[in-house]
């Protein structure tokens, strides 16, 4: 494991990404042990109303726009090949397999880490990955705060939500500064979110 790339997966419907997404990804690059940040773009879940989502090729490329610029930052698709719905264990050992000279880990908010032994298969992730965990704006805390596996970062509280932003643009709102400007530019010229 001393050589592997170490690389931190953020995953999300990131729909729309927004800069909350990349400052939290920013600061993972370059205040912990990670090599990399690779945004894991979630499919949508058949479960789930889709009727606010973007097509899963139209989210991807907005991040894909959000990140070109960043040497630390990457996108992928990988969960779009997986079965449905997407388990982060199965996305975990598809990469782990695919990617052996790579030493894959989560990242995820404070609120996620307090259910997060409701995840399917949660103790083979923790027995495997390390998790990289930011702070919430609602002070949380969980029986694994203080597991060997998991790292608290202290990077910035972020207010954004993508909700947010899908509303405000519906509402014709000015969001510009709440995204990268690509992202911005590719909502505007393909018209989205704005009915």
């Amino acid at each position: 494991m001393a050589n592997q790339k170490k690389i931190g997966l953020y995953f999300g419907t990131f729909n729309p990404i927004h800069i909350g997404h990349l400052v939290i990804a920013n600061h993972m690059a370059n205040y912990t042990d990670l090599d990399e940040v690779w945004f894991v773009v979630s499919p949508h879940n058949p479960f789930k109303n889709k009727k606010n989502l973007l097509d899963d090729y139209a989210r991807l490329e907005l991040v894909y726009r959000a990140v070109e610029d960043y040497d630390s930052l990457r996108v992928t698709d990988i969960e779009f090949g997986l079965p449905q719905p997407s388990y982060t264990i199965n996305t975990l050992v598809h990469l782990s397999e695919k990617y052996p000279d790579h030493h894959f880990s989560l990242i995820m908010g404070g609120d996620n880490l307090t259910a997060f032994h409701k995840w399917k298969n949660y103790e083979a992730i923790l027995e495997n990955h390390h998790l990289y965990v930011y702070p919430r704006l609602a002070n949380t805390t969980s029986q694994l705060d203080h597991h060997e596996k998991v790292n608290l970062v202290g990077a910035p509280i972020m207010q954004i939500s993508s909700s947010f932003i899908r509303n405000a643009v519906k509402e014709n709102k000015d969001v510009r500064a709440m995204l990268p400007s690509k992202v911005w530019e590719y909502i505007d010229e393909m018209n989205y979110y704005k009915k």
